[in-house]
């Protein structure tokens, strides 16, 4: 069985959910998961996490993602992108200049109201089932935080803009083109959308499916998972002896000295570490506890 991250370019017509069961056909394995949906029409990255892996699939939602859209001013659909159905067409007379300062208002923390048309439930049933029957239900607004908006290009028709988005999880694009339209008097919608980067995964970095099991054939495939430690990069690491292995297999508690990490000073409270046992291999990530002066569980992947 597979075990780690695989970055996928997710391809046009294929939901998430779609990726995950051709996957599970190609790599003859059950034990995948997708980290975040995205729209069936947009493309781009979509980490796939496999075996162990699959439990840093909530740690990878959380991370910030950047993305290229193309907006179309003068435009309201129910969807909020050019795949719904068209409820307004307003004249565009819009600036470089206006548009860019109705972009600098989105700049930070704004409450956005998601979709109809999304996956998120309400008393157990998603939005986009309602919306699919013609309801329409009241929706609580969600702080999400637009880390970065950065205008690539505005058409010579004036009606289609290029922009960059680097948000905070759970951003609607769609929405924000609505939100965007809506603060310039003409409405938008969102027409095209790629997903360039999650955390540490890059678009010129991801496999297309067809890519993917090309080197399934040719066992080419070690080379294309990025092992779940990697993920946690960012703490330092410690070991245990083999005298300690069985206690970290089974996830207890372990004293100070059980752990000999690899930076030469004592441990802050509350601090992570990655834990690997006496023979290298990546088992759990621990926090330690400067009052009892011993590592807690956190997380295990054994």
């Amino acid at each position: 069985m597979y075990n780690g991250i695989i970055n996928i370019y997710k391809e046009a017509g294929f939901t998430s959910h779609d990726v995950v069961a051709k996957l599970r056909g190609i790599l003859k394995q059950k034990k995948i998961g997708h980290t975040g949906t995205l729209d069936p029409e947009a493309v781009g990255v979509l980490p796939v996490c496999l075996g162990k892996g699959t439990k840093v699939c909530d740690l990878l939602t959380d991370k910030d993602k950047v993305y290229e859209a193309v907006m179309r001013l003068g435009v309201v659909t129910d969807t909020q992108d050019m795949t719904g159905r068209i409820l307004k067409e307003s004249p565009v007379h819009v600036t470089r200049e206006e548009l860019e300062a109705v972009l600098s208002q989105f700049f930070g923390e704004y409450d956005q109201i998601p979709p109809m048309y999304s996956a998120l439930k309400v008393q157990g049933k998603k939005l986009y089932e309602l919306a699919r029957e013609g309801q329409v239900i009241e929706r609580k607004p969600r702080r999400v935080q637009i880390l970065g908006l950065e205008l690539l290009k505005m058409e010579e028709d004036g009606i289609h803009v290029h922009m960059r988005v680097h948000c905070s999880k759970g951003t609607y694009i769609r929405t924000l083109c609505h939100d965007i339209g809506e603060r310039l008097g003409c409405g938008a919608a969102m027409e095209k959308l790629v997903r360039t980067q999650v955390g540490v995964f890059k678009i010129e970095d991801a496999m297309t499916l067809a890519q993917v099991e090309a080197c399934v054939r040719n066992q080419q495939m070690d080379s294309l998972i990025r092992s779940i430690d990697s993920m946690f990069s960012m703490w330092p690491a410690g070991r245990t002896d083999t005298a300690i292995d069985r206690l970290l297999y089974n996830g207890n508690m372990l004293y100070r000295k059980d752990l000999v990490l690899e930076e030469k000073r004592e441990p802050e409270s509350g601090e992570k570490f990655r834990v690997y046992d006496s023979q290298g291999q990546f088992c759990a990530v621990y926090v330690y506890d400067g009052r009892r002066r011993m590592f807690k569980n956190e997380k295990m992947f054994v």
